[in-house]
């Protein structure tokens, strides 16, 4: 028997926090896992980008209506992400995740200590268009995509970081950005997911359904706080992912 009174709100919180910083699937998979219990993996990740990909969709086209996106930094770097996500997938087969955890967390401690003690980092858009930056916005995308396909937490606020720290963003702008590149990703993981096995599509687009409305007020929110709100909200993010990354190393 489903329970929608957990499914529904884990949804709806997961698309709020998702068009604002990323991190929903932190909320979501973890519900999907307790609720479908003797459910294989790959159909319960497929579900859950079913229910993301509509919140992704929607806060990207409010984002996009009322930010300006430095397109020439974030089409290409998308479209470098979409082939580095299948090579990081590949890789996997050669390496270990879990040899890759203690840097994965370092890594996080250091972008949360960076983001609080530089307190004006991401206010405001310093970005400056210049010839070469279709080929580092490429460059970023490629290494982004690559630790999606192969590991996966915390993608979104790499991504974020990344687009505020490389390129100059506020953070308004960056979490515009992480967007196009989520809803790109999520759409080649449904894509392969639903080609290598089942997903439970009724639960999916239900939870669809409760994720988009979070998305909507969860972008409100970001548009209207702005940059210093997604800088906390990015913050408190990161800083569960680091908890939830130590408690699955020890």
């Amino acid at each position: 028997m489903i329970d929608w009174t957990i499914l529904a709100p884990a949804a709806f919180f997961a698309g709020m926090v998702d068009a604002v910083v990323g991190g929903g699937g932190l909320i979501q998979i973890p519900v999907l896992l307790g609720q479908f219990q003797q459910t294989a993996i790959p159909t319960l990740f497929g579900t859950n980008k079913v229910a993301s990909i509509a919140g992704t969709g929607a806060a990207l086209w409010r984002y996009a209506r009322s930010v300006r996106i430095p397109w020439a930094i974030v089409l290409p770097a998308t479209a470098a992400a979409l082939p580095g996500a299948w090579l990081g997938a590949a890789l996997v087969a050669w390496i270990s995740r879990d040899a890759m955890r203690p840097l994965i967390i370092v890594l996080m401690i250091a972008v949360a200590l960076y983001t609080f003690l530089r307190k004006d980092l991401g206010q405001q858009s310093s970005h400056v268009s210049h010839r070469g930056e279709r080929w580092k916005g490429a460059l970023f995308g490629f290494v982004i995509g690559l630790y999606d396909g192969f590991f996966g937490p915390g993608t979104g606020s790499f991504l974020i970081f990344g687009f505020v720290r490389l390129f100059g963003m506020d953070f308004v702008q960056g979490s515009a950005g992480a967007k196009v590149i989520n809803f790109a990703t999520n759409l080649s993981a449904i894509g392969f997911f639903a080609s290598h096995g089942p997903i439970l599509w009724q639960v999916g687009l239900i939870m669809a359904v409760c994720n988009l409305a979070g998305s909507y007020l969860g972008t409100r929110l970001a548009l209207k706080h702005g940059a210093g709100f997604i800088r906390k909200a990015f913050l408190g993010v990161v800083i569960v992912l680091i908890g939830k990354q130590l408690l699955d190393l020890l």
